[in-house]
């Protein structure tokens, strides 16, 4: 039975999921030797990042540590294949801990970050819209955000969008569980990521009412409040001097009308 022009067209508006296998393409996934180039906005964005997940790890209370640029590999027969994470978090972190200098899963300690952050640039901003997330599917990250602060990415994807985010669900596979301006809930994190003009922010609700700050704005805010209560303390002083003085004047003010009436009773 052929279908009515009305069901063709709830069918184009459906949301749909689509899952395919993802072979290793060993050419394609091998990575360039050397750094590249990143914009100011990119790596203003990923430094920031990275110091909102200090403060996430030292809130936590965990093992766990964050890195930038790390080269994770998972095929030992191929080290040039893997992806080097904008930001990502290790939890744990391998044995080396600050000395690492790559992450190859096949090696005891070394596990797949579970959070993982792409920023996208406006030099090749195809690759995080296309195929970037196959990587990260191979790698075994539980969540990839990928955050365009720019607004670089392709028109022709669907894009561009501020957010974007992929999750392993629980029969392990990669899917894109949010495509769109923020926020996203990060399972691995507790926490709801938002897309702020150039830069991420974290908070504890969904309303960004509770943020997460960095150590060094955490450590400012307590400065601020140490200053606000030294101030509150000198004005607390300053009130009590203050009362005393009146206190002291009211009382010379009361002797002295005192022996001005006892003169005029002795005259």
């Amino acid at each position: 039975m052929s279908a009515t022009l009305g069901e063709v067209n709830r069918l184009r508006v459906a949301a749909v999921s689509v899952r395919y296998p993802v072979a290793t393409r060993s050419v394609e996934w091998e990575l360039p030797e050397g750094t590249v180039p990143e914009s100011a906005v990119h790596d203003a964005a990923c430094k920031h990042l990275v110091l909102l997940l200090d403060a996430w790890v030292a809130k936590s209370g965990g093992d766990a540590m964050v890195v930038r640029n790390l080269a994770v590999r998972w095929l030992e027969a191929e080290p040039k294949v893997g992806v080097d994470p904008d930001v990502c978090l290790l939890r744990p972190p391998p044995p080396e801990r600050g000395l690492v200098d790559s992450l190859r899963l096949w090696l005891d300690g070394h596990a797949a970050p579970p959070v993982c952050f792409e920023v996208v640039s406006k030099n090749h901003p195809y690759k995080d819209y296309v195929d970037v997330h196959e990587r990260y599917a191979a790698m075994g990250t539980e969540e990839l955000f990928v955050f365009d602060p720019m607004l670089a990415g392709p028109r022709a994807l669907g894009g561009p969008v501020s957010l974007q985010l992929w999750r392993r669900d629980p029969a392990g596979v990669l899917e894109r569980a949010y495509f769109g301006p923020g926020p996203a809930y990060s399972e691995v994190l507790g926490v709801w990521v938002f897309a702020e003009e150039h830069k991420l922010a974290l908070a504890l609700d969904r309303q960004g009412l509770q943020r997460l700050d960095t150590l060094e704005q955490q450590e400012r805010a307590e400065k601020e409040r140490e200053r606000a209560e030294k101030e509150r303390e000198r004005a607390e002083k300053e009130r009590e001097r203050a009362e005393k003085e009146h206190e002291r004047a009211a009382r010379i003010e009361l002797e002295q009308r005192v022996a001005e009436l006892e003169r005029k009773l002795r005259s």
